[in-house]
């Protein structure tokens, strides 16, 4: 079994949007996102699995992980849809 990804290189993603105002206001936290990857690397569906404890937080992690692309998850090397867990981490530096 291999599970979905969304740190390959290629893929290309658009990079995390920090709500300004959520920025502003010191709003930081971790967002866990399930989202559903389509076996052609398309996300289906996606919820909040564990909030940040911010809505803009959680909607803008939501938001984007709608518009990643993947590498689908893999059972005996064929690709299929599957739900996978991914970790979205607001942070002031």
């Amino acid at each position: 079994l291999e599970l979905p990804s969304a740190d390959a290189q290629y893929l290309n993603n658009p990079r995390l949007r920090y709500p300004p105002i959520s920025h502003r206001l010191g709003e930081q936290g971790t967002v866990m996102i399930q989202v559903l990857v389509s076996d052609k690397g398309l996300p289906q569906d996606a919820r909040i699995k564990t909030s940040s404890g911010f809505f803009r937080l959680d909607d803008a992690a939501l938001t984007a992980v709608l518009s990643w692309r993947f590498v689908p998850g893999k059972r005996a090397g064929v690709a299929q849809s599957m739900w996978f867990t991914v970790p979205i981490t607001f942070g002031i530096q």
